[in-house]
């Protein structure tokens, strides 16, 4: 059984990838929490806790672990300076601790329009903060996925997506289902170096993702 360290457990998107973990025969999650506060929630599910805070020493959540997924997020009420601080500089270093650790696969949870923001987005500096730790990652030497979701819903899933590496239009993803890709996507020889975009649709996860490697 691997570990896998949890970036951004305690968000709504974080909070399913554990829990879908927990239930893996494959991997064991641990929850990276900024404060004990939030340690309950996991200790009644189930699952092992790490505190760390991104805009602080983190290195101690990385011992012991096999894998990571990185869901975390500032918020869409933060401002520039925060959401650089997290969603850039925060990601970058867990990139670099990756990598000092040996981590075997790292996934990053990105978004849809990362890879040319428009200029006139209100997300603008999200976009652009997310686009830098997805470069910076895919230039990092570490083992990667990195899955760009369209806009994120809290409706049931059904493990159905579409994806490409660049998707036209656009379109929503109940979080369950952005869920379900990270975790599949964590293998470590299956989707290793893809950067792909996703939304639903008709095609079950593991072959919409084995599909995009054979193109």
């Amino acid at each position: 059984m691997e570990k896998v360290l949890i970036i951004g457990a305690n968000g709504a998107t974080g909070r399913i990838v554990a829990t879908q973990l927990k239930d893996s025969s494959n991997y064991i999650p641990i929850a990276m929490i900024r404060n004990e506060d939030q340690r309950g929630y996991f200790e009644e599910l189930g699952v092992q806790t790490r505190i760390g805070d991104l805009e602080g020493d983190i290195s101690d959540c990385f011992e012991a672990v096999d894998k990571v997924v990185f869901v975390a997020g500032s918020g869409s009420s933060t401002g520039k300076d925060k959401t650089e601080k997290v969603d850039k500089e925060g990601a970058e270093k867990s990139i670099d601790l990756a990598k000092e650790y040996e981590i075997k696969k790292y996934v990053m949870l990105s978004a849809r329009g990362t890879e040319d923001p428009d200029p006139e987005s209100k997300m603008l500096f999200y976009l652009a903060a997310k686009s830098e730790a997805d470069e910076y990652l895919k230039k990092s030497g570490v083992p990667y996925a990195i899955v760009r979701a369209g806009a994120l819903t809290d409706d049931e899933g059904n493990g159905k997506i579409k994806a490409a590496y660049k998707l036209e239009g656009e379109g929503q993803i109940p979080r369950a289902d952005v869920a379900k890709t990270l975790i599949a996507s964590l293998d470590r020889d299956y989707g290793t170096g893809l950067t792909f975009e996703i939304v639903s649709g008709e095609e079950d996860i593991q072959n919409a993702i084995e599909h995009l490697r054979q193109v």
